[in-house]
């Protein structure tokens, strides 16, 4: 492991001027993943700054019927808050299936959304990967890219992102705020997450030193009947190969609002909006759900390992309405 420094913040205000001060400077909070990519030597600080005392961990209800949830707050605490399991099922959920009992005792909201990806050519730091060195070219396009996104990707990277709740939060609406250098700002968190492009060492629209405080949720009435379906390779801890957090209202056999975002096939957390526009209105139908979801990903582009994933998201599409819709649901 490459030498670097370490420091505890007592106060946010501490903790962004610390990093601020020091180019290769980060922020250390659960460091489930980070300290991982450290050992590998994938992520080379020169500081890591341990926020760990900041007074960020609190669940809280909003006035308009939302939560506010401190960055710091750890994702088993969250996924049992009586707020979260009662108006946003899919959110609880994701947590859940999102890492093991023993990792989620420690992986925090705000680091939960900044996770790298999980790609292996990205992680082994030898591979040639633009995310790690720009310019040097993306080792999936020819390479094993199973698990790689089939939807959002450029031919500078195809890599999938890994977050379980952050697909649920997006379906949701949520708004990420932050503090930095240049005070405090509100992100919608569908802009939070940057598409490749041509730049896609650029995941998040973050200032060096820009700390993620809280993650609110708006009053999502349609969320309180909701569900993310998660398909892997395996029951026990695994990254999804595709995932959907859905959540419906029907009224009258129609489908009067829906919230639906897709994780495991795109380079972001995927919002579904053309599915969302051509199901409102739509009965609610297993014919609708499918020709919905063939709508959404008909801008996939498949590469020849990953091609499975388009049939397999539109089936995942399909199954979580079906279950909302029939009772099988919350």
């Amino acid at each position: 492991m490459r030498p670097f420094d370490y420091a505890r913040a007592a106060d946010v205000d501490t903790a962004i001027a610390t990093v601020r001060a020091h180019p290769g400077g980060a922020f250390l909070a659960g460091g489930t993943t980070e300290v991982d990519l450290v050992r590998q030597k994938v992520l080379r600080p020169d500081l890591l700054v341990d926020i760990n005392d900041l007074p960020l961990n609190r669940v809280e209800d909003l006035p308009d019927g939302g939560l506010r949830i401190g960055a710091l707050a750890r994702m088993s605490d969250v996924a049992r808050a009586a707020g979260v399991v009662d108006r946003y099922p899919f959110v609880a959920q994701a947590l859940l299936l999102g890492a093991s009992a023993q990792l989620r005792n420690m992986a925090s909201i705000g680091g939960n959304l900044c996770q790298r990806v999980r790609c292996g050519y990205f992680r082994d730091a030898v591979s040639p990967c633009n995310k790690r060195e720009p310019g040097s070219g993306c080792a999936a396009v020819t390479g094993f890219h199973r698990g790689h996104a089939v939807l959002g990707t450029s031919e500078q990277c195809i890599a999938t992102h890994p977050s379980d709740v952050a697909v649920a939060l997006v379906a949701a609406d949520a708004v990420v705020r932050t503090r930095g250098p240049g005070g405090e700002r509100a992100v919608p968190i569908d802009d939070f997450f940057l598409l490749p492009g041509e730049t896609p060492q650029h995941e998040h629209p973050l200032e060096h030193g820009e700390l993620i405080t809280a993650i609110e949720v708006p009053a999502v009435p349609v969320a309180r009947r909701s569900v993310y379906l998660k398909v892997r390779d395996r029951a026990s801890y695994e990254f999804a190969l595709a995932s959907v957090a859905a959540a419906v209202d029907v009224r009258d056999g129609a489908v009067a609002d829906v919230r639906l975002a897709l994780g495991g096939v795109a380079t972001k957390p995927w919002r579904a909006r053309l599915a969302e526009r051509s199901l409102r209105g739509r009965p609610a139908t297993r014919d609708a759900f499918a020709e919905a979801a063939a709508r959404e990903l008909a801008a996939a582009t498949p590469r020849p390992l990953n091609s499975f994933k388009v049939e397999l998201a539109r089936r995942t599409i399909v199954r979580a309405l079906v279950a909302l819709t029939s009772g099988d649901g919350r």
